[in-house]
């Protein structure tokens, strides 16, 4: 069986990144989640919109790097935003009650459609004139 892998592509405009995840986000493709939003500040992102919809998967080392990056994102002066998560992530966020912290959401606001599952946020993505390419990839192990 194949390991599973992570892909992360980034496009930026001006100070904006959008950053798109494909695959899975665990406890081993953490830290690259963690190194590429890094990398965005270090090179002067002051805005960080992570698209999720192509990520099957994501447990709470990911949601770690997620609230990590977005804490050091915050102390920069900037913001990030999380866009489409899938159901596990919505599932984590829903328990732990931090999805107003990630996905630009006043507290509370759930989808009904969805159960637990936050709702996208009202924050549209920035457009890409570009397509993707991956800028790290890794395998999960």
């Amino acid at each position: 069986m194949p390991i599973p892998q992570l892909t992360i592509y980034r496009h930026d405009r001006r100070n904006r990144a959008l950053i798109t995840l494909s695959g899975e986000i665990d406890l081993d493709s953490a830290p690259l989640v963690c190194a590429a939003l890094a990398r965005c500040l270090s090179d002067g992102i002051r805005i960080v919109d992570v698209d999720l919809t192509p990520v099957t998967f994501c447990d709470c080392s990911g949601l770690n790097a997620f609230l990590y990056a977005a804490q050091r994102t915050t102390e920069a002066g900037g913001i990030l935003r999380l866009h489409n998560p899938p159901p596990s992530l919505g599932r984590i966020l829903d328990l732990t009650g931090c999805g107003f912290l990630l996905l630009g959401l006043p507290l509370g606001r759930l989808s009904p459609s969805l159960g637990d599952v936050p709702a996208p946020t009202a924050h549209a993505l920035p457009q890409r004139s570009v397509p993707l390419v991956a800028v790290l990839s890794g395998d999960a192990r």
